[in-house]
């Protein structure tokens, strides 16, 4: 637990924070140090966007309950105007817009410092909303501290944090191709099929959208499992069902960012 007591030593120099808050393994790990580095001094906050899994909003709320922290959701009605062609730089401008929120609610608030989960291992992958987070002076105790997933994931296990196994759910924009019109039907469509594909035991789980194609991840292990005739047809059946015109499986298996890889 040295790397932990690190993260919460790290932390208690910044006085009052507002920890940007997914529910994920990341920022519930920063939440929980953030919590014993400074005590009251904490308020969580959730943006609620179309593109957000609602599932994980939930999640989030009870999360944020059971670690005893203030716990703030603002809601974002509309796709952003920015973002709705999905340019490569898509990220960049999504997190510039919802950080400068966090940012606002922050400093009415009276607290000077946000954080966020980005990990040691997140330069690894192309994360333009990265130099966002850097623009706008966002901190990330886990990074500073050279926490990697591993380490994020272990060191919430042995505090007991329901997160410590969570599989890892990037933005649902980054389901989407590249150029691709972002609509709010296609997103729901994403959201259902990665939850039914994740009820038949599938836990690791992306639908890449390109057109109207799906384009099921699964993890290496259980692509065997899915490409069974029985699994297979009714996958098939159920993504359709949903409005999707094709459903294929992409042979590689999941990926991380594997829409990053025509850029």
């Amino acid at each position: 637990m040295e790397r932990y007591n690190k993260l919460v030593e790290h932390i208690k120099k910044l006085e009052s924070v507002v920890v940007a808050f997914s529910g994920g393994v990341d920022s519930t790990l920063v939440l929980k140090a953030a919590k014993d580095a400074l005590g009251d001094k904490v308020v969580a906050l959730t943006i609620h966007a179309p593109f957000h899994l609602n599932w994980e909003i939930k999640e989030a709320k009870e999360i944020a309950e059971k670690l005893g922290v203030r716990h703030e959701i603002i809601e974002f009605g509309d796709i952003m105007p920015e973002i709705i062609d999905n340019p490569s730089d898509r990220c960049y401008l999504c997190k510039k817009k919802v950080f400068q929120v966090i940012k606002d609610f922050a400093e009415n608030e009276g607290i000077v410092y946000v954080l966020d989960g980005t990990n040691a291992d997140d330069d690894k992958d192309y994360r333009p909303g990265l130099k966002a987070l850097r623009e706008l002076n966002v901190l990330s105790p886990l990074q500073s501290v050279k926490i990697t997933k591993a380490e994020v994931r272990s060191v919430s296990k042995k505090l007991e944090l329901e997160t410590w196994d969570k599989p890892a759910y990037a933005c649902i924009l980054s389901r989407i191709e590249y150029g691709q019109r972002i609509k709010e039907e296609d997103l729901r469509k994403i959201e259902e099929g990665e939850l039914y594909l994740m009820g038949i035991g599938f836990s690791t789980v992306r639908i890449r959208l390109h057109g109207q194609l799906a384009r099921i991840e699964v993890a290496e292990q259980d692509l065997a499992r899915l490409l069974t005739p029985k699994i297979y047809r009714q996958v098939n059946n159920e993504l359709k069902s949903l409005g999707f015109s094709y459903v294929t499986v992409d042979l590689e298996g999941y990926r991380m960012g594997s829409q990053n890889e025509v850029l």
